[in-house]
């Protein structure tokens, strides 16, 4: 929680200084908004563990965004998305087979500083924070259900850093980022004085996302 909470922190301080810094930029620069949308290839990784190709989860992400300029190749972006994540763990053994979906649900807000290398192509990078806003398990195969999972019993603030490129066709955008979880998507508890966390796994998330400039 210490770390969620400076992380949210530093973030808003970011903000406000950035938004600071645009009121005193030249007005002739235009400020973007849009709408997007994208495929998401979701997993979970463990503590000390590499994130692989196994277990990956397809879903999507869409919202908002906005684009401020600092300068001509200079520009800080947020956005406000809706965004699914979590993981899918298959099983075939002698007494059963099938697959297990563990997904989440969140609220994102990422803050990138972006910066545009070419009239037409841009890479970004900066954090993310998320709130999560519902999740289930579901089982297909040997074993069907579908289970709504209480959010007291995991963490509701996610956080993280993003990276990505984007190629833009004016209004159209499209591009490739890569989300790398900070925070456990458990939360903590202690029970007979030891402390534990389940799941103790943090998010990890490629999404091919298409924006549509509005203005």
């Amino acid at each position: 929680m210490k770390l969620q909470a400076n992380f949210l922190s530093a973030l808003t301080l970011f903000l406000a200084a950035t938004f600071g810094t645009i009121n005193a930029q030249d007005n002739n620069v235009n400020t973007e908004f849009g709408v997007k949308g994208g495929f998401n290839m979701s997993n979970l990784y463990g503590s000390g563990d590499d994130v692989d190709d196994n277990n990956i989860l397809y879903g999507f992400n869409a919202g908002l965004y906005a684009t401020l300029p600092i300068s001509d190749m200079v520009a800080i972006q947020p956005e406000v998305l809706f965004t699914t994540k979590g993981a899918e763990f298959e099983y075939n053994n002698a007494f059963a087979s099938g697959s297990t979906k563990f997904k989440l649900n969140y609220i994102e807000v990422p803050l990138l500083v972006r910066v545009n290398v070419t009239k037409n192509f841009n890479i970004h990078a900066g954090g993310y924070a998320s709130y999560l806003v519902s999740s289930k398990v579901t089982g297909d195969g040997s074993f069907d259900f579908d289970q709504e999972i209480d959010r007291d019993d995991l963490a509701k603030f996610d956080a993280g850093i993003a990276a990505g490129v984007g190629v833009d066709f004016d209004p159209i955008s499209i591009g490739v980022r890569y989300n790398y979880g900070l925070t456990t998507v458990g939360k903590e508890r202690t029970v007979a004085g030891t402390t534990y966390t389940v799941p103790d796994a943090k998010n990890s998330n490629l999404t091919l996302y298409l924006s549509y400039k509005l203005n």
